[in-house]
């Protein structure tokens, strides 16, 4: 017992600080009330047999309410709208939105309280035969035609939701190209989330009531060529008082992740500003195993950022929403692909997982944990208290040898 009080009595300056950093740590507790809600509003007799998927995650804070509308009606989209109330409201005139004229037939109301709104479409996957082994599109022997995710046919999403782990599966085939969807598919896993957090499985991304996750799943696909590999394509749009900026951030922290350092942002930031709107984040990493391991995981890599000049697809969610004010806004694309120089094929694996994380607001950082910050407390504190006792030590003790001496006169 007394070993243990001298230890703290020794190290109270960091036993202090570790209690400080705990506590701010800790801080980050903001939550929200969030609810899913499948296709709301909408009369059986509207729509014919086939799916009609439309998902709205409402995310309600105390004095907010951010919108999260998924749909795979035309091109699959995610529709991202946050007001300064907590009582705003998701309305869908399904008798426009399921015809050709779809303009304004998604309203987020009231109007005049919407804060910010952005949509990101995921128009194309695009497959290369990488003979060189490559991993680098632009060095393909081949690109084939690309899938066009508008023309996918979409299970029914209202099977797949959790109310309480708030998830639920976009899972969609080509039937144009049924044999090599046979047995596979292309899917959005989408989650929604109440409180601050990380995920269980790599690549562990942080989550905050803010946010939302979307992870992009190739499995079972049969591949067109003996060397292929994937790419996503999406297009994000945004109103001209606001830009999107592509970053990277590297950390000497793999902790969450292991041997990946960098994390790529693509943000919104308002003109003349250098506060966030919204982002869109994921680690480098994709996995080609849906048991998700440290050896499973294969680098991906963003391309430029690109500004689109003509429309985008009007055949979408975000064409009804944004239709009126389409010349007032900016449309970009990136392309994100998968895999690794010299590396497996999909076909070694006939799988693809890539996950990100769309939120409003400053993207989320990741910060040293708990443990890892004992760690280095320790590692560093302790070394600086021996020095320190050392000096003193020495000090008393050349104390003690010249105390004998008097003065010289």
């Amino acid at each position: 017992m007394a070993f243990g009080d001298e230890f703290v009595r020794l190290n109270y300056p960091w036993v202090l600080f570790l209690v400080l950093v705990v506590f701010l740590r800790s801080g980050d507790c903001y939550s929200r009330k969030v609810s899913l809600e499948y296709n709301p509003g909408l009369n059986d007799s509207l729509h014919s047999s086939l799916n009609v998927n439309l998902l709205h995650i409402r995310a309600v804070g105390h004095n907010d309410t951010i919108h999260y509308i998924w749909s795979t009606l035309g091109t699959p989209t995610v529709l991202v709208v946050h007001t300064s109330v907590s009582d705003s409201q998701l309305h869908v005139d399904w008798q426009k939105l399921l015809n050709e004229n779809q303009s304004e037939a998604i309203k987020i109301e009231p109007a005049d309280r919407v804060l910010y709104s952005t949509a990101i479409l995921f128009t194309k996957v695009f497959e290369y035969d990488d003979v060189k082994n490559t991993a680098n599109v632009t060095m393909a022997d081949k690109i084939f035609p690309p899938y066009n995710l508008a023309d996918f046919t979409w299970e029914d999403v209202n099977a797949t939701l959790n109310h309480t782990t708030l998830t639920a599966e976009f899972s969609g085939r080509n039937v144009s190209a049924a044999g090599l969807f046979k047995n596979g598919s292309i899917s959005f896993k989408v989650s929604a989330f109440e409180t601050t957090g990380r995920d269980a499985v790599l690549p562990r991304l942080l989550h905050n009531a803010n946010s939302s996750k979307m992870e992009f799943v190739v499995d079972g696909v049969v591949p067109r060529g003996n060397y292929s590999r994937f790419m996503l394509e999406m297009v994000i749009v945004e109103k001209k008082a606001n830009h999107r900026v592509m970053k990277s951030i590297h950390s000497i922290d793999d902790e969450y992740t292991p041997s990946i350092f960098e994390m790529a942002e693509l943000v919104a930031v308002p003109q003349n500003s250098s506060a966030f709107h919204s982002f869109v984040q994921w680690k480098v990493v994709a996995y080609h195993s849906s048991k998700y391991m440290r050896e499973d995981s294969i680098p991906c890599a963003d391309h430029e950022l690109q500004v689109i000049n003509q429309t985008f697809p009007s055949n979408s969610i975000a064409g009804a929403y944004f239709s009126e004010t389409l010349d007032n806004c900016n449309i970009a694309s990136i392309n994100i692909s998968f895999g690794i120089a010299e590396g497996d094929y999909y076909k070694d694996h006939n799988f693809l997982s890539w996950s990100i994380m769309i939120g409003c607001g400053n993207p989320l950082e990741d910060t040293f944990s708990i443990l890892v910050i004992c760690i280095m407390a320790v590692g560093l504190g302790t070394p600086v208290l021996l020095l320190i006792l050392g000096c003193v030590v020495v000090r008393i003790l050349r104390k003690g040898k010249y105390s004998d001496y008097g003065p010289i006169n």
